[in-house]
């Protein structure tokens, strides 16, 4: 049984297509699944079906059928994780380059979501729902480096607080193209979703937020730098669409630069993560080291010096 959702075109004073009009309206329906309900005939005006490019007048009724939700079991793996750091409440794991981490279309299985219902069982916070238990905050699936996990609610919010709030520490490595004529610097621009492709983020003033990202250069060889880069804000794709936005994009980054032989997706790792243990107030720091892939993109760049 499908759900139906009606509405009715009002003070349209010039021409506006049907999806953008019905995504700029509080329909509680995501811009992607609304495409998918126009390219399925589910979406009718004055009861024919039209498709996303339909040019909207006033006293239209539109209605759209919504399906039931279809329920996902996100299944355990025996998957290996490198778990740095655990107890009661928390837990702090090193995500390998090319893991996903939580399930979503095209990736429901192999993820870091099903690793950590195998090793933890139903001791992960319930928070965001069965899709991402125990997920505080998450890296893409081709950068490494340290997430931490919750255990129980009370853990989770208390962690998503100090991440709102920035005082949560967040450090990464990474290689760029170029070099910096600064050798330290903060780029403070805001981020929100590319106007024209919606899976990329973009520097923007439309429809997006405050982003912070602090860089140290570390070393330089070539037309290379190897930098260090501290968040002061969590935007998705954050330091990738900064440093693509000044160019110097990350190196081996196939969506904001350039693809490389060398690496398989940008090389950025977060290495550093800090925050203070929501059960007793003790502020906890860890430390990654390089992986191995990280290391061999510096050893070709600088010449075998690194």
């Amino acid at each position: 049984m499908m759900d139906k959702l009606e509405f009715k075109a009002e003070n349209i004073c010039s021409s506006i297509r049907i999806d953008k009009w019905l995504s700029e309206t509080d329909c509680g329906v995501s811009r992607s699944m609304l495409q998918k309900l126009l390219k399925d005939e589910k979406v009718t005006v004055n009861g024919q079906s039209v498709n996303k490019s339909y040019q909207l007048k006033n006293g239209d009724i539109i209605e759209v059928e919504i399906p039931e939700p279809v329920s996902l079991d996100v299944v355990p793996e025996n998957i290996p994780l490198e778990i740095v750091y655990s107890d009661d409440h928390l837990l702090i794991v090193n995500k390998p380059k090319g893991m996903v981490v939580h399930p979503a279309a095209g990736n429901y299985s192999g993820t870091m979501v099903n690793a950590l219902l195998y090793h933890c069982g139903e001791q992960l916070s319930s928070i965001n729902g069965v899709i991402r238990p125990g997920i505080v905050h998450r890296i893409d699936k081709n950068t490494s480096g340290l997430l931490i996990v919750a255990k129980t609610d009370e853990a989770h919010r208390k962690l998503a607080e100090q991440i709102k709030e920035h005082t949560f520490t967040r450090e990464y490595h990474a290689v760029v193209c170029g070099r910096f004529k600064e050798q330290t610097g903060i780029i403070d621009a805001p981020i929100g979703r590319n106007p024209f492709d919606r899976k990329k983020m973009c520097v923007t003033d439309k429809n997006s937020k405050e982003a912070r990202t602090e860089y140290t250069v570390l070393d330089e060889f070539d037309n290379y730098s190897y930098v260090k880069l501290k968040l002061f804000t969590g935007r998705t794709h954050q330091i990738r669409v900064h440093m693509s936005y000044i160019g110097r994009p990350v190196f081996g980054d196939d969506v904001y630069g350039k693809p490389s032989k060398y690496c398989e997706g940008q090389c950025l790792h977060a290495k550093k993560i800090g925050f203070i243990h929501p059960a007793n107030g003790e502020y906890y720091e860890f430390d990654s080291e390089l992986p191995e892939y990280f290391k061999f993109v510096l050893n070709k760049l600088s010449g075998g010096r690194i």
